[in-house]
């Protein structure tokens, strides 16, 4: 079973390289980018064939070692 998690930054949590990022696009031309803001993207294959027991295992994952709970906030896409 595959499982995505998108982990980003807090809101209030100052992003460096989504400004960097933001700053050379509009430097592109692309000059209604407002803002940017970057994260990470996990692909999970689980051997696990209970969506409930599949989606927990991987929230602990989360919570130990994917995400930065302090500065980050993470969001689990539903197995497909």
């Amino acid at each position: 079973m595959k499982i995505s998690v998108i982990i980003t930054l807090k809101k209030d949590v100052l992003d460096p390289q989504g400004k960097v990022i933001q700053q050379t696009l509009n430097g592109m031309g692309f000059d209604d980018v407002n803002e940017v803001r970057q994260g990470k993207y996990f692909e999970i294959d689980y051997k696990e064939t209970d969506n409930d027991k599949a989606k927990a295992k991987v929230e602990e994952m989360c919570k130990k070692l994917l995400a930065n709970l302090v500065i980050e906030n993470y969001k689990i896409i539903d197995p497909k």
